[in-house]
């Protein structure tokens, strides 16, 4: 679940559109009305989305986004013409009068956004060692000639013992091994 702060100078202005997000499957974690706020929050939790105006108490959204962890988009509400034109990959705009709409498919425009990035830095597994794909191969081999399995079920049962043990591949397979020749 994202996290999602709301800023803006007036807390009844934030609320309502903390009450929109939520009513809309959105989970606001908080409602600010500083950008110190925001940046205390945001340290905290370290990734999510700022809403907020562009102009809150103590800061400008810029001089915010400048301090944010990278892991924070910002979607700022305001006047289109303090709109920065300078495009900035991590900021969207949104115009006032505010639709509820087009907060609504903005934010899950963001959303959709996050998680491709986030799927993008998940490290990729790495490969395995000859040795431990031959302890693999030999139990696989041990439970087709003792179970009659086929290559398929048995690794299937490999990959089973091991999510329900919460250890790896390779670290099951040897414990399947040393309970079969032990």
């Amino acid at each position: 679940m994202t996290n999602i702060i709301v800023a803006f100078p007036k807390i009844e202005n934030g609320k309502n559109i903390k009450n929109i997000l939520v009513k809309h499957g959105f989970c606001v974690s908080a409602v600010c009305t500083t950008g110190a706020q925001i940046l205390q929050y945001a340290d905290m939790l370290e990734s999510g989305i700022i809403v907020c105006s562009s102009r809150l108490k103590d800061m400008i959204y810029s001089q915010i986004y400048e301090y944010l962890p990278s892991g924070f988009e910002m979607l700022v509400i305001t006047s289109q013409n303090v709109w920065d034109t300078r495009s900035t990959e991590h900021i969207v705009f949104l115009s006032m009068p505010l639709k509820v709409h087009e907060l609504v498919s903005t934010m899950e425009m963001i959303l959709y956004s996050l998680s491709q990035r986030k799927k993008k830095k998940k490290p990729k597994q790495k490969e395995r060692s000859e040795e431990e794909k031959k302890v693999i191969q030999r139990t696989k081999e041990l439970l087709m000639a003792r179970n009659h399995m086929t290559e398929e079920e048995a690794h299937h049962y490999i990959q089973k013992c091991s999510m329900d043990s919460g250890t790896g591949l390779t670290e099951t397979a040897q414990m399947i091994l040393s309970m079969i020749q032990g």
